[in-house]
């Protein structure tokens, strides 16, 4: 055999063994991630900035303009775990149901994320998200934070979940076990939380009072709740009104009404309902005027008039209450 014939073969073969294998490789968040990010997110969350003489600030407190901004979230907590794709919710608000009103872009605002783009947003999560060398837009950094998100600073709304999580003992997973039999899905708002969320947004159509009642198995530690589009009647709220711990509310697109708010005055920690699509009128805002926990209140499409809306937001001054 020749060889010096050889060796050029030899060579070749090795290289393909030695190269990574198609669709193998590690997502590369500067060339593959951060473009889908300017494309479809990154107008409404980046920094702060002037536009006609007025301020326009990241929604809902969340930067995605910075890998220290992406890792420290949004008001709300971490959107990104690394490692879990399925329980993150940045990548939960990109795969909605684009009615939803948590979709994420927001109709109108950008393109929706194509089937590729969705994969390889997955497949970075899933692998870790690593930034790999971006840094981004470092402006607005607190000190404390690290280029990669550790040592993060508490934010006002992390410091009311360390707080309802004090002393609260983690629950395992098969104390959920009857929610996520009914058809709810169960996650903990963070690995060291032991408060938990829970939605039927997979199941909506066949989320009625009794499967929704299955929460009782976890009420002493749901913080968010998500009831949108279910089927449930004012008689579900008789249960949620137990959620001592809960936060977030979302009761769009259902079959509550006045009489059922009545039953939420008890809710202490109550930030967020969102009543979008419901019958719900200004008789009904009523009884939310003595909630001076809430800081956000969506109205929109409802049986409630702008001028009850602005009677809620004089009672609330602290909430924004939005009914377009």
């Amino acid at each position: 055999m020749n060889l010096r014939n050889f060796a050029p073969a030899f060579l070749i073969v090795l290289a393909l063994f030695s190269a990574p294998v198609f669709g193998q490789q590690k997502v590369n968040f500067e060339k593959e991630i951060l473009p889908i990010l300017k494309k479809s997110c990154m107008d409404c969350h980046k920094a702060p900035y002037e536009e006609d003489g007025r301020l326009k600030k990241p929604k809902a407190g969340l930067r995605l303009d910075g890998a220290w901004a992406i890792t420290m979230g949004s008001e709300n907590g971490a959107v990104v775990d690394p490692g879990k794709a399925d329980e993150s919710e940045l990548f939960i608000r990109v795969t909605l149901d684009p009615d939803d009103d948590d979709f994420m872009p927001p109709s109108g605002k950008a393109d929706p994320l194509t089937e590729k783009e969705v994969a390889v947003f997955k497949k970075w999560i899933d692998e870790g998200a690593d930034f790999g060398g971006w840094a981004g837009n470092l402006e607005g950094k607190p000190k404390e934070v690290t280029n990669t998100g550790k040592e993060i600073p508490v934010s006002e709304i992390q410091e009311i979940y360390t707080k309802l999580g004090d002393g609260l003992k983690p629950m395992e997973e098969k104390a959920w076990e009857p929610v996520t039999a009914a058809g709810g899905r169960v996650m903990p708002l963070s690995d060291s939380s032991p408060l938990l969320e829970v939605d039927f947004r997979l199941t909506a159509e066949d989320a009625n009072d009794e499967k929704v009642g299955s929460i009782s198995t976890v009420a002493s530690n749901v913080a968010h709740l998500d009831l949108s589009r279910s089927q449930i009647t004012d008689a579900a709220l008789d249960q949620i009104a137990e959620l001592d711990k809960l936060v977030k509310l979302k009761l769009d697109q259902t079959g509550v009404t006045d009489a059922g708010l009545a039953k939420l005055k008890g809710l202490k920690n109550l930030r967020y309902l969102n009543l979008y699509g419901t019958k719900v009128t200004d008789k009904g805002l009523d009884h939310l005027k003595d909630m001076k926990s809430l800081r956000s209140v969506y109205l929109w499409n409802s049986g409630a008039t702008e001028a009850g809306a602005k009677k809620l937001q004089k009672a609330l001054p602290d909430a924004k209450v939005n009914i377009k």
